[in-house]
């Protein structure tokens, strides 16, 4: 299901997933396969991991990431879920034919 909430995202961020939603910063993303597909691994991601150790895991990593970069953003551009989504968002049947697990090899 997606949602629309214009104040939710700072600065350059327009999407977000928190299970079992997709939520945007304008409805016009709706019609963005690429970012919709983006957001639709991270769900396959937090579903896989049983959604409260995926925020656990994600937001550690984050941290530690953005420690050793010295920098939150680079830190986020380093998680293993994002580096996942990214490398994969413009395969539109990535979500369908995605092995488990298959953030693994990003860490």
């Amino acid at each position: 299901m997606i949602l629309v909430f214009k104040h939710f995202f700072y600065k350059n961020y327009v999407g977000l997933s928190v299970w079992p939603f997709i939520i945007l910063k304008n409805g016009a993303l709706k019609e963005d396969s690429v970012l919709i597909n983006h957001e639709r691994i991270h769900l396959k991601q937090q579903l896989e991991l049983l959604i409260l150790p995926f925020y656990i895991v994600y937001i550690s990593e984050w941290l530690v990431r953005s420690l050793f970069c010295l920098s939150f953003y680079k830190g986020y551009q380093r998680i293993s879920f994002e580096q996942e989504a990214y490398a994969n968002e413009h395969n539109l049947n990535y979500p369908h034919d995605r092995k488990p697990f298959s953030f693994i090899k990003y860490l």
